[in-house]
């Protein structure tokens, strides 16, 4: 797998911490983290131009097919945490995404893509997800023949290609 070294380009959404998303412990469930990852992904698609829906209408999926989260602290209620995405591996059937969930002070914002090494703020969880893009037969798929804009946006961003 070869990672280029240039920086790399972190989309940035942030979220408020809800009640219904801690435990009696009065932190996170960890089981949001994953849910939290999806939505930086989905958000990273639609900060690139196209968004997961049309993705659909074109009839491309993008199943998870491995995950991994390492939890380093945990966030509570009412915290306001960044959802950290970035494109790990790329590759015309197969797409990884590196996820950091970090906590934020309230008040401090941060444009939507951040480009370096480490996006902002405390670490909470490490993780990622790898994917295949497939048709709704759920057959491989390539995406530079099946979306070829969408290729283009992704390969643009991409760290790394496997």
């Amino acid at each position: 797998m070869a990672v280029t070294d240039q920086a790399a380009v972190w989309y940035l959404h942030p979220i408020r911490v809800r009640y219904q998303e801690t435990d009696q412990m009065g932190i996170v469930f960890h089981g949001n983290y994953v849910t939290w990852f999806e939505i930086g992904r989905t958000e990273l698609v639609r900060q690139l131009g196209m968004p997961y829906v049309q993705i659909e209408r074109e009839g491309l999926l993008l199943p998870v097919v491995d995950l991994e989260c390492k939890y380093v602290s945990p966030a509570r209620y009412d915290d306001i945490v960044l959802i950290c995405t970035t494109i790990e591996q790329f590759s015309p059937v197969r797409l990884s995404f590196r996820s950091e969930v970090r906590r934020i002070r309230q008040g401090e914002e941060y444009p939507a893509e951040w480009r370096g090494q480490r996006p902002p703020g405390e670490l909470l969880v490490q993780g990622g997800t790898s994917h295949v893009w497939v048709n709704k037969e759920f057959r491989p798929s390539r995406l530079d023949k099946s979306l070829p804009e969408l290729y283009a946006l992704l390969k643009r961003v991409s760290k790394g290609n496997i």
